[in-house]
């Protein structure tokens, strides 16, 4: 799916902007502040809906406005033209609009339209918490996976209650519908997980890699939240009377880690600011390798001030093999010399982004 027509209300320093977009490849240029990452921005709410910026929807309003609205509609080849929304109000609503028809909920958007992003901040993937690492996984497996999306939710909901049934220190017999349900449905989420990264996604990891950090290799594993040789089951009865002590549960893909080291280590401690980007890079990239040899799904990837972040050979390298998996760029950067190798490539436009107002280069 790529996206088509582009139209952004009240988001930031831009007022009314309305594009056409390419199917291949969007250059927006211009200075620090112009507005070309708020473009970006709008974009990662269709898939999100939320910023990569602030946790705060208000702050994306325009001053003295009562909300945003993002809107696109997209090409399928051989399908009929399908149209998307997303508005965010300053009383924090949502209302998400596919089709015409109006939900509530933003996953129903973002089963439509797979998104990423590759930002100067993308190295939190590595150093952040490990929720970040479980949403990598948790990413493909959504747009992959049908039954993903509903075990999750079930998980999550069990999860919930079951945590709110340990503070209230109920007794054993009132756990026991919410602590099966959790049990068969986390054991599913983390055999999902396990499978994916050790029977797809590793090899396609390391293989980028080698083009990336050709100097370095590479151990990744997944840590999935309880005790080898256990079921989590037994690991949840095991560690019951510690968790109603503190009224939480602290086993189960909840918890779960992705782990990678280098040279022993743990690969931050061992790498470069500007090494652990490529590994990002890498495993981004490994996404959407996967993504598109598995589905019918073209991803729509955001890489907001690429220039800053990876040397020039490894931009032509990373844009270069996100084209060959039909994926949607949408690349700002200062200057066009940053993606001088571009100059080359005949599919795309090029967008010209000053206070808010963008211009396409004819």
């Amino acid at each position: 799916m790529k996206l088509d027509k582009l139209q952004i209300k009240n988001f930031r320093n831009i007022d009314d902007l309305s594009l056409i977009a390419h199917g291949n490849l969007n250059l927006f240029l211009g200075e620090n502040g112009s507005g070309k990452s708020s473009i970006l921005e709008a974009l990662h709410y269709l898939g999100y809906a939320r910023s990569f910026r602030t946790h705060k929807h208000k702050n994306v309003i325009s001053h003295e406005k009562a909300g945003f609205t993002v809107f696109c509609s997209t090409v399928v080849e051989n399908e009929k033209q399908q149209k998307f929304g997303i508005s965010r109000l300053m009383d924090d609503s949502c209302i998400v609009n596919i089709n015409g028809q109006k939900s509530k909920r933003a996953t129903d958007l973002a089963s439509h339209l797979p998104i990423q992003i590759f930002t100067p901040q993308s190295s939190d993937l590595l150093l952040g918490a490990p929720k970040l690492r479980r949403r990598y996984l948790d990413w493909v497996l959504f747009h992959v996976e049908q039954s993903f999306n509903l075990d999750f939710q079930v998980f999550n909901k069990s999860l919930k209650h079951l945590n709110s049934l340990y503070k209230k220190h109920q007794p054993d017999q009132n756990l026991s519908y919410w602590n099966d349900l959790l049990c068969e449905r986390g054991e599913t989420i983390s055999a999902n997980r396990e499978c994916l990264l050790n029977d797809h996604l590793m090899q396609l990891i390391n293989a980028n890699l080698k083009d990336f950090l050709p100097e370095f290799s590479f151990e990744i594993s997944y840590y999935r939240g309880w005790e080898k040789g256990s079921t989590l089951a037994e690991s949840v009865l095991k560690n019951r009377l510690r968790d109603q002590k503190y009224g939480f549960l602290s086993v189960g893909p909840h918890k779960a880690d992705l782990r990678i080291k280098t040279q022993g280590a743990n690969a931050h401690e061992i790498l470069s600011r500007g090494q652990l980007r490529m590994l990002v890079a890498g495993m981004q990239l490994a996404q959407t390798q996967y993504l598109h040899q598995q589905t019918s799904k073209s991803s729509i990837f955001l890489l907001d001030d690429v220039g800053a972040e990876l040397d020039e050979e490894k931009r032509k390298v990373f844009i270069s093999r996100l084209n060959t998996t039909d994926t949607q760029l949408f690349v700002t950067a200062i200057d066009i010399k940053q993606l001088d190798f571009l100059k080359n490539y005949n599919d795309k436009k090029v967008f010209h982004v000053e206070h808010g107002q963008v211009k396409e280069e004819i």
